[in-house]
């Protein structure tokens, strides 16, 4: 049985009934997953007795402390290129996306126009988006701007955060006229203006998850990728803003 047939069977006994021994999870998780993965989590723990201790945090930086040997048994990231490195770097399973993420332009006033021209016009001091070295949806907001030949014209406006968490907080508390944040984490708040960025734009965002080898032996960490990939968790997922897969058969 492949390792995908084996958390569909785990997730449909978790549907049913509570782990008969419960065990502790460490699961890392890229920042912009933080509002969805606390509901997840706090269902997961319900449904099946496990409990999740989460570390969130860019993507980046958290691939470099998986590389360094941190105690984590899970990863959620928000792209495909470092768990696609550690699975090569033999640190974990073949790794599945468990959500696609969408890109906004964000502002805290409700009363401002906000789309692609107010890039291009450049009149507002400061602009917020994550590291594009370390995080996935910092990289997307540079081929936004890339793509509409703005990057070098608005790059000393740029304030960087060091996660897509870090990027909405500037927006939030005005050190940043606009930030490209993520959907999930306004989804549910019709607060300020956005631009939905077009996905013609930036490469599409496929965030993968990934049993990594110190949870293999984990019945707790083959139990929460199973229930990730659940239609009760599947429907947090959407609801936060991103998009999901169709299931396979």
């Amino acid at each position: 049985m492949s390792l995908k047939q084996n958390l569909i069977s785990i997730g449909l006994v978790l549907g049913v009934s509570h782990s008969a021994i419960a065990e502790e999870v460490h699961i890392a998780v890229a920042a912009n997953f933080t509002a969805a993965m606390k509901k997840i989590s706090a269902d997961f723990e319900q449904a099946s007795g496990h409990k999740p201790l989460v570390s969130y945090g860019s993507t980046g930086k958290l691939y470099t402390q998986i590389v360094h040997n941190a105690p984590f048994e899970v990863f959620l990231s928000a792209d495909q290129k470092r768990p696609q490195l550690l699975h090569e770097q033999n640190k974990g399973e073949k790794p599945m996306t468990y959500a696609m993420g969408k890109l906004v332009l964000w502002s805290r006033k409700a009363d401002v126009v906000v789309d692609e021209s107010v890039l291009k016009a450049g009149d507002f001091k400061r602009l917020a988006l994550a590291n594009p070295k370390i995080a996935p949806y910092g990289a997307a907001a540079l081929e936004v701007m890339t793509h509409l030949q703005i990057a070098e014209d608005l790059r000393r406006q740029w304030i960087l955060g060091d996660s897509i968490a870090q990027t909405y907080q500037f927006v939030a508390t005005g050190n940043a006229a606009f930030g490209f944040v993520a959907l999930a984490q306004i989804a549910l708040d019709d607060s300020g203006s956005r631009w939905m960025i077009p996905q013609a734009y930036y490469t599409p965002i496929r965030q993968d998850a990934m049993l990594l080898k110190r949870g293999a032996d984990n019945p707790a960490a083959v139990a929460f990728l199973a229930y990730l990939h659940s239609d009760a968790a599947r429907q947090v997922i959407t609801r936060w803003g991103y998009m999901v897969e169709e299931k396979e058969g």
